[in-house]
């Protein structure tokens, strides 16, 4: 039913938890009321330097989280938003119809960042920062 790759994301995820100084913070989904996903970024100029995520949902909404994290590291923020649902399934070997919604919920939690994301954030520095 799951791939060798999305089983491998799910039981050994990548990136799992909180990050003390995120310069920006993403989510999708509402906690309380099914699966949802809080990104973590630290970024370098336009540069992911450090992703982490936390989730509440099933195998593959975990397994899509991790293989974000991995994916978008070192990447650009403009390579990072071209990133799509199917880029993810694609990662993770396949994953079952009635799961899709789990790769959409990681590609939610990044573009939800992404919106947030300004330049002068980079480095941890407050956008109010001069």
């Amino acid at each position: 039913m799951y791939s060798a790759t999305l089983m491998e994301h799910f039981t050994n995820p990548r990136n799992v938890g909180p990050m003390d100084e995120p310069d920006v913070v993403g989510q999708a989904g509402a906690p309380g009321q099914g699966p949802f996903m809080v990104l973590h970024l630290a970024t370098d100029d336009d540069h992911i330097v450090d992703a982490k995520f936390q989730t509440y949902g099933c195998g593959p909404a975990i397994a899509a989280g991790s293989l974000l994290t991995e994916l978008i590291m070192s990447r650009s923020c403009a390579e990072c938003a071209r990133l799509s649902a199917g880029d993810i399934v694609d990662g993770l070997g396949g994953m079952p119809e009635e799961k899709m919604h789990c790769a959409q919920l990681a590609v939610d939690a990044l573009r939800n960042a992404l919106a947030g994301w300004r330049p002068s954030q980079a480095g941890g520095a407050a956008a109010s920062d001069p």
